[in-house]
């Protein structure tokens, strides 16, 4: 039987999230593996992308009802709901939820506690706040894209982990928090503006004050941390795998050329920047000598600074994170665990991905909206396509 009783510091936390792709649900499990009640609107057709619920982890520990937002009993619904709840998650563009009428003005009418979370891309204000995109443009305009990729190639992204998820679930969740903990002591809600725009700039804040004092170029593969260096960095392997090297301090730099087996001369090269790709061209032709496995057998345990550059699927075996219990074994899915921990409120992993509708009575009788179960729907096949955020 799986475990539905929550635990985690948001214990007694109502969430209300409007469903959507990417860092909205994101945002909204991780509010839930940490404890909170999340309730998810699932719209008939389900979210655009095709992916069969069963899988999608980013649904993990929450319950689902399913509503139309536009027939005409939707929005009396999803507002009774969020008469209930202490946060709402929504990632429309802007002007769309309050066209269903479920915007903010209506939502804290209805709850002036409420902290009402919009996570967009561009935000609610600028020239492109009503655009379509995707991550890989928000990150592009804020200058994180272009600090990839190696020097004479282009830019690369990151799948969508920069802009999407840090650059705005991570800050959505912040921005939630905060205005919860302001609504409880004041008893007054607000509106939480998340733009991936601005979280991934925020992100930037070291490299602008590196690039303000002199200590970084304005260019891809020049700098301490973007590759520039011969000693951070990856290296293939003679096995076609690769190996991350991060030996940056002198003392975990000495270690890494005594375990890569650098004469005393190369090693000496990293003093001189005249002598990196000499440096750089010695170091490679070192790591093609053995296998990945065989580097990380040498490298283990030790202060070089040095790690295997693992697939997704090799990752959950590394030797660290199966300690640490880093990924978990959950409704058959392996999958990334709660993060961080807590040593008084763990948060745990309670229930599979939500159906969508599927938990319409529960959340009726839990949340106390007898109405609900009038107005959810029978769950229909997803949708192929891709709808704006």
């Amino acid at each position: 039987m799986t475990e539905t009783r929550a635990s985690g510091p948001l214990t007694g936390v109502r969430v209300l999230e409007l469903a959507g792709i990417g860092p909205g649900p994101f945002a909204a499990m991780l509010l839930a593996d940490l404890g909170a009640d999340v309730v998810r609107v699932d719209r008939p057709g389900g979210p655009g992308l095709g992916v069969d619920p069963a899988y999608d982890i980013t649904n993990r520990n929450k319950r689902s009802v399913l509503v139309d937002l536009k027939s005409p009993d939707g929005p009396p619904a999803v507002l009774d709901l969020a008469g209930r709840a202490d946060i709402l998650l929504e990632g429309y563009r802007p002007g769309v939820a309050e066209r269903l009428g479920v915007g903010p003005d209506a939502a804290l009418a209805r709850n002036p506690a409420l902290v009402y979370g919009r996570m967009t891309g561009w935000g609610q204000q600028g020239p492109l706040a009503h655009a379509a995109g995707h991550d890989i443009g928000y990150i592009a305009v804020t200058g994180a894209l272009g600090m990839t990729g190696p020097a004479d190639g282009p830019p690369y992204p990151a799948a969508n982990l920069l802009g999407d998820y840090a650059g705005g679930s991570l800050y959505l969740v912040v921005g939630v928090l905060a205005a919860l903990q302001h609504a409880r002591a004041t008893g007054t809600g607000q509106v939480v503006d998340a733009a991936i725009v601005d979280g991934t700039a925020h992100l930037t804040a070291m490299i602008h004050a590196m690039l303000a004092a002199g200590g970084w170029q304005d260019r891809r593969g020049a700098n301490l941390l973007d590759g520039g260096v011969p000693f951070y960095g990856t290296y293939e392997t003679a096995d076609g795998g690769h190996m991350a090297v991060g030996a940056l301090e002198p003392r975990f730099y000495a270690e890494f050329a005594r375990l890569l087996g650098l004469e005393d001369a190369q090693a000496a090269a990293r003093a001189d920047a005249g002598r990196w790709e000499e440096l750089r061209a010695a170091v490679a032709a070192r790591f093609r000598q053995h296998t990945r496995a065989e580097w990380t057998e040498i490298f283990e345990g030790t202060d070089a600074c040095v790690a295997p550059v693992l697939s997704l699927r090799e990752a959950p075996r590394h030797p660290h994170l199966a300690a640490r219990g880093t990924f978990a074994e959950h409704a058959g899915i392996t999958q990334p665990a709660p993060a961080p921990r807590f040593s008084a409120t763990p948060g745990s992993l309670r229930r599979p991905p939500a159906r969508p509708g599927a938990h319409t009575a529960e959340v009726a009788r839990d949340w106390d909206v007898p109405g609900l179960g009038e107005h959810a729907l029978e769950e229909t096949e997803p949708q192929k396509g891709s709808p704006n955020r």
